[in-house]
């Protein structure tokens, strides 16, 4: 091996280091990037193949959902479904065959993703899982819809950002040809174990929002309960701008690569500097 290229080892590795380094700090950014664009193909294809659907079918399609939900209100909680409840569960408002039911929104925290039937990790690593057992949200009364996602996940955001979510705060929920408005009226932190927040109330209409939490230790659940409100095509519930919350996937990269791009400026002035006294002292 030449001189020249042993006096490179340094550089190289720092290199090399460097550019770990900025992948690592880049890879939730653009990953995410790239689920979205997959969840983003998810809703539009299934909003493509309802526009085939008549009256008729849409028809069919929230009558089997209501009479679900109004089974629902006289029986025990139940998350565990038996093989058949199963099978009736997974026909109810899947319109497409895909398993999905519709998609939500929440603009100020960035989410836009597919809703699909049950909790099954595979559902829960691409999108939003509606909990088995639970009503489907359907614009009626004496129901209660829990939906679950994800946090914490390095290749996709899905509901990261739900902590961030206050009273007050507004989603939508797109299922079918109805777009359902609800806004938040409670939050509340539990253990796995308690599921009683989630039961339905007579003459109530709530949808829950479920992630995990602390971020990254995930011994507790956050929910987020909402209450339905009315909903107008015109003045769509959408938070103002300089109101959207920026989450951590966002802003790391923003942080750490910057960070990178200077300790390798310091540590190629630094390099630089010891070369040129090494020579000076060889002079002398």
């Amino acid at each position: 091996m030449s001189k020249k290229l042993k006096k490179q080892i340094p550089n190289i590795i720092f290199g090399i280091i460097f550019l770990v380094g900025l992948a690592v700090f880049l890879y939730p950014s653009v990953s995410n990037y790239i689920n979205s664009k997959n969840q983003s193909r998810a809703i539009s294809s299934y909003q493509e193949a309802l526009s085939s659907f008549t009256e008729e079918d849409y028809s069919k399609l929230w009558d089997a959902a209501y009479a679900y939900n109004e089974a629902l209100v006289d029986k025990r909680m139940n998350f565990e479904l038996s093989d058949d409840e199963l099978k009736e569960y997974n026909s109810i408002l899947d319109a497409t065959e895909t398993g999905i039911i519709g998609y939500i929104e929440i603009e100020n925290i960035g989410v836009n993703l597919p809703i699909y039937h049950g909790t099954d990790e595979s559902v829960l690593q691409v999108g939003i899982g509606h909990l088995e057992g639970t009503s489907f949200p359907t614009g009626t009364t004496s129901t209660h819809a829990v939906l679950s996602g994800h946090r914490g996940l390095p290749s996709s955001k899905l509901f990261s950002d739900l902590d961030q979510m206050i009273v007050g705060d507004t989603f939508l929920l797109h299922i079918l040809d109805q777009t359902f408005a609800y806004q938040v009226d409670q939050i509340n932190i539990v253990l796995p174990e308690e599921t009683s927040d989630l039961a339905i109330q007579p003459g109530k209409e709530y949808v829950t929002l479920v992630t995990c939490t602390p971020y990254g230790v995930n011994t507790h659940r956050l929910l987020v309960r909402a209450k339905r409100v009315d909903y107008n095509e015109e003045t769509r519930l959408i938070v103002p701008a300089d109101a959207i919350r920026y989450g951590n996937l966002v802003v790391a990269p923003f942080i750490g690569a910057p960070l990178l791009l200077i300790a390798f400026i310091i540590f190629m002035v630094l390099t630089s500097n010891r070369g040129k006294k090494k020579k000076k002292a060889a002079k002398s």
